[in-house]
């Protein structure tokens, strides 16, 4: 298997493979965690949004989320058994940097914030029941083709991001005309279907019957999904508010 969720690799589930006995990852637990963490996330998300709209700063706020987010991300990724303690520590971070980028967000486009969370759990919930129908099948070529194309949009970020540091940008990628628009169409797509994978990785992980805390590692590779869908829905609305 491959995801091209870095928490979610091929080795992520096989290398534990069996070691859960009696007390085994479900896929109920995950769905349970995954809600956890998205209660915390709207949580400190709601209190960056507020502190933005009393007009007090939240640059900081926004830094602790992304710096803090990153690192212990990173710590999850590589060390599994530290997710039932920093996963919920993971969601909160994040929320601080979601809220104050929807806030931001928000003052400049009224009521985007709500349709880009709108779109993005009715995205999720309408791939969760074509998963669970198989009305999406992941096969190898589907794995392979999701993956090579979520490599390549990071790779284009990265390239991005070293050219802003020479005030330069990546043609078309941030402009609102109709090839801007199709660009943000196409990544909101593999933003979308890397939550295939992930369902499909998480179903393999139970049925290997891993330990428990998996759980919450499962639940984590899907919150950092989430947020990325979420985040390219956003900027793809703006681009359509800026036509």
């Amino acid at each position: 298997m491959r995801s091209a969720n870095p928490s979610l690799k091929s080795s992520t589930f096989s290398k534990h493979r069996g070691l859960g006995g009696d007390s085994a990852m479900t896929l109920a637990g995950t769905v349970n965690k995954a809600f956890i963490m998205l209660m915390i996330l709207l949580g400190t998300a709601f209190y960056t949004w507020g502190q933005y709209f009393a007009g007090k700063p939240v640059a900081h706020l926004l830094i602790i989320g992304l710096i803090g987010g990153l690192i212990t991300a990173l710590i999850v990724i590589f060390v599994p058994k530290t997710a039932p303690v920093l996963a919920p520590v993971y969601a909160a971070l994040e929320g601080l940097a979601v809220g104050g980028i929807s806030a931001q967000f928000e003052s400049q486009y009224s009521g985007i914030t709500l349709q880009a969370a709108m779109l993005t759990f009715g995205t999720l919930l309408a791939l969760l029941i074509a998963y669970k129908f198989r009305i999406i099948r992941v096969t190898h070529n589907f794995r392979l083709m999701v993956f090579g194309a979520t490599m390549g949009i990071l790779l284009v970020y990265l390239v991005n991001f070293i050219m802003s540091f020479f005030g330069a940008s990546v043609p078309y990628l941030h402009d609102s005309g109709p090839i801007g628009i199709g660009i943000s169409l196409f990544i909101v797509g593999i933003a979308a279907l890397n939550l295939v994978l992930d369902f499909d990785f998480i179903e393999h992980g139970a049925e290997q019957r891993v330990p428990k805390y998996m759980e919450w590692y499962g639940a984590f590779g899907l919150m950092v999904t989430l947020v990325w869908l979420y985040f390219e829905i956003l900027n793809l609305l703006a681009k359509l508010k800026d036509r």
